[in-house]
């Protein structure tokens, strides 16, 4: 199963949203912007990282808000989701498609990885 983190980076009411660039997996769809965790690295470490790289950011991460274990063509994975803030840095589209700043009540309206479109499901029924 390969492990996944994601960020909920908030700017007051909205969070930020990337789209996946073309030939990757889920190419087009909307995501918490993260990544695959590496060997020997935590969860946190790896959020840290995959942000950095991939935003230009540097994060403060807090605590797991929920997770979910998703099957997807050819592969597993297990996604966790942080709550997130940005401690250093304007988030910049290194490897995206498409990034955006979204109202958290717009969420579902994203056309979403199927994993991303989970666990919102989830945070919208614990508010």
């Amino acid at each position: 199963m390969l492990e996944v983190v994601a960020a909920m980076i908030r700017d007051g009411g909205r969070v930020l949203l990337c789209r996946r660039p073309e030939g990757k997996n889920q190419a087009g769809k909307w995501e918490f912007p993260g990544g695959k965790i590496e060997p020997g690295e935590s969860g946190e470490a790896a959020l840290a990282r995959e942000c950095r790289e991939e935003l230009d950011v540097a994060l403060e991460v807090g605590s797991a808000l929920a997770d979910v274990v998703q099957e997807y063509p050819g592969r597993r994975v297990h996604l966790t989701l942080y709550e997130a803030r940005i401690s250093r840095g304007v988030p910049r589209r290194l490897e995206h498609s498409d990034m955006r700043w979204v109202d958290l009540e717009r969420l579902a309206e994203y056309d979403l990885c199927q994993a991303d479109a989970r666990l919102v499901q989830m945070l919208s029924k614990k508010r």
